[in-house]
């Protein structure tokens, strides 16, 4: 599946523009070009410190973010790859702790594309390859890799030995790779289970933990669902958490939302589901608060698109793009937003997702949804999205763009961008602050 990435950075942007004359299309995924890339790069996954890798359709990235926070509250060097970008290419890989540069990226890269004229990888498999180069030679206590796309099949599922790995929140998305109904997106998630290994995995529906059960116990990995084996719930601004070891009382996140504390639970179980790395209280304490993911609910206090709105008025970004996402910050909006401020929908969405599935959470919620285009990348018109809200009972205008849509207002609002982490990035972009 081709990815769109851009860099400011010449040699970079050389390099994707030769990558993209290699690539041999295919409407199937398999780790067979990644296999075969890597053995020519010297098999760089060999060389990585333990390595934990998580899964899911919503909620894997924030579950890294707390991961790494864990992690380096306990005093660790922690190497992490994770995907998309929404600003700079450069958030994919950090290296103990600290982006990519552009000369070092662009170095390996370089040996990377060399390496797969022959191979005619894709760019999520160049940037695998490109993340494990970098890893393997910087020495480091742990090494997190987020799953790009499923999990059976995605690049990063070469690792053979993770110290643990696990499954966030699971929803339909991507159905032409991954399956039409959650049995069959359970599965490809479940496919990152390695033998001896725990997976720690979120409560999902009978038939879906069925699922990835069997599989687990195919793989001969060691199964640790919620709800079982462990056990969490935010309750008066608390986080409770339980599981073989003891009860734990954290306080809730930073980042905002019930699924945002969830998130967090699975990343304290997945730490203490490990016994390699020692996690202290105290660290699994401060990761609540230290934990940062841009473009999650976040709000922008400041910037140039900020002060295009009018004086009272809020901005917040999410990349939430599908109906799951959606029914997530919907319920957030619901629960949140009952201020009397009324709420604006800065709506747009690639062609391939459902974007009515995601604009349906929020009807009786959005008092008005402006729509707008993606630059750059293939997506639905304003003009359709505007419609499609229409029909739904949402008041809707189409609009050009970002700065349009913020112009065009003339009473205080909450703006909520969303339906893109595309979007999200274009807005951070424009607006700041830089992800870092």
């Amino acid at each position: 599946m081709k990815e769109v990435i851009r860099s400011a950075d010449p040699r970079i942007a050389a390099l994707i523009a030769r990558q993209a004359t290699q690539y041999v299309d295919s409407d199937y995924l398999s780790l067979d070009r990644i296999a075969a890339l890597l053995d020519k790069l010297g098999r760089p996954q060999d060389g990585l410190p333990p390595i934990i890798h998580v899964a899911g359709t919503n909620g894997k990235g924030s579950t890294c973010a707390f991961l790494r926070a864990a992690l380096e509250a306990a005093g660790k060097r922690v190497h992490a790859f994770t995907s998309p970008h929404l600003v700079r290419y450069n958030e994919r890989i950090r290296i103990a702790g600290q982006l990519i540069g552009d000369t070092k990226l662009a170095e390996l890269m370089g040996m990377v594309v060399d390496a797969n004229d022959e191979v005619g990888a894709s760019l999520f498999e160049v940037n695998t390859a490109v993340a494990f180069l970098a890893f393997a030679e910087t020495p480091a206590d742990a090494c997190i890799l987020e799953v790009g796309l499923g999990g059976r099949l995605d690049a990063t599922n070469l690792v053979e030995k993770p110290l643990v790995c696990g499954i966030a929140s699971l929803g339909l998305d991507h159905q032409a790779f991954l399956g039409k109904t959650m049995v069959e997106v359970g599965a490809e998630k479940a496919g990152i289970a390695k033998r001896g290994v725990p997976l720690v995995t979120q409560l999902y529906p009978p038939a879906v933990a069925d699922r990835i059960g069997a599989i687990a116990k195919s793989a001969k990995a060691i199964w640790e669902p919620r709800g079982l084996n462990w056990h969490a719930s935010a309750r008066r601004e608390r986080l409770r958490y339980r599981d073989i070891h003891g009860e734990l009382e954290l306080p809730l996140p930073r980042l905002p939302g019930k699924h945002q504390a969830l998130n967090a639970a699975l990343a304290v179980a997945m730490l203490r589901h490990q016994s390699t790395i020692a996690i202290p209280h105290s660290a699994l304490t401060a990761a609540m608060g230290w934990a940062n993911w841009p473009a999650r609910l976040q709000q922008l206090h400041n910037g140039p698109l900020f002060n295009m709105l009018p004086r009272g008025s809020e901005l917040w970004v999410d990349g939430g793009h599908n109906p799951s996402a959606a029914r997530l910050v919907a319920d957030y909006a619901r629960q949140h937003w009952n201020d009397g401020l009324p709420l604006v929908l800065l709506f747009a969405s690639l062609a391939s997702k459902d974007a009515a599935g995601t604009l349906r959470p929020f009807k009786g919620i959005a008092a008005e949804v402006l729509t707008v285009p993606i630059d750059g990348h293939e997506c639905r018109s304003p003009q359709d999205l505007a419609h499609m809200a229409e029909s739904m009972g949402l008041p809707a205008r189409a609009r050009s763009g970002l700065a349009d849509s913020m112009t065009t207002l003339r009473k205080p609002a909450r703006v909520l961008v969303f339906g893109s982490l595309y979007l999200a990035g274009e807005l951070l972009a424009l607006n700041g602050p830089l992800p870092d």
